[in-house]
């Protein structure tokens, strides 16, 4: 592989495209799914990637964040669902995907705040063995869209609208962190080349053609969903989607420290 330090990660699902859709050529891309992402961070495998907001928490004395980019959503997210056969009143246990610490610890923190207490369960992402052997299911990424559209009659929660609901915030699923000995002048090109991406996909109305056509090409998806899924998740995060990763980072990861910024 690259130098680690000309390696950028990404998540393995739709909502990283905007980001990485004809990015300088002097970049190597590893893409795998967002708890893999951690590991290869600490490895040093690539100089900065998109990890799960937990495991930032998690490992934040170890890590620095880039501002203004991540993945978040402001109400529906479409991407993180809670599936089930049963009304949420009545649901026992949950099956638990093993890709995202952040979707796991939000979960339970919206079914407690629900006055719920079901027994969880790690397992693989499939629908139908988490369903037979469990109330409900927490899907991610790709899989939760596809689950979604075939089977909408299952889907109980978006996560991000329940957060939205039970905060006023926004909330970020996922956050852009490098190792905290990484060089600050290469880090500042990576921020500035994700960032010009995440504000042209906004604002260039061509480049995000270009993008909702290149990402239903790669992904199975029609135009119409991804341009719909591109409008529910966003990769720029301003000060209220600061303030919602914030709460989450205290009140649900209870890391009682303050976010250390990359200074751009």
């Amino acid at each position: 592989m690259s130098n680690w330090s000309n390696v950028l990660g990404r998540v393995s699902f739709v909502n990283c495209d905007p980001l990485f859709h004809g990015l300088p050529n002097d970049w190597d891309v590893l893409p795998a799914p967002p708890a893999w992402l951690t590991g290869h961070l600490l490895r040093k495998d690539c100089l900065v990637a998109p990890i799960p907001a937990a495991d930032y928490a998690k490992h934040h004395s170890e890590l620095m964040l880039l501002p203004n980019i991540g993945i978040a959503s402001d109400g529906n997210v479409g991407s993180v669902l809670l599936f089930s056969k049963r009304e949420l009143d009545s649901i026992r246990d949950i099956a638990l995907p093993t890709d995202s610490s952040t979707s796991r610890k939000l979960v339970m923190y919206i079914l407690e705040h629900h006055g719920l207490d079901p027994k969880a369960t790690e397992m693989g992402p499939d629908l139908d063995h988490m369903l037979n052997q469990c109330d409900a299911a927490l899907l991610i990424g790709d899989r939760a869209l596809d689950e979604a559209h075939r089977h909408p009659e299952l889907v109980k929660l978006d996560l991000g609208a329940e957060w939205k609901n039970i905060t006023g915030l926004p909330m970020v699923f996922a956050v852009f962190a490098a190792p905290i000995d990484s060089d600050k002048e290469i880090l500042r090109r990576a921020h500035k080349d994700l960032l010009s991406n995440a504000r042209n996909f906004n604002e260039d109305m061509t480049f995000k053609e270009d993008v909702i056509i290149s990402t239903s090409n790669r992904s199975g998806f029609s135009n119409d969903r991804v341009k719909q899924y591109f409008s529910e998740v966003t990769n720029i995060l301003d000060d209220t989607a600061v303030n919602g990763l914030e709460l989450f980072l205290q009140d649900v990861c209870e890391m009682d420290l303050p976010i250390n910024w990359l200074d751009v």
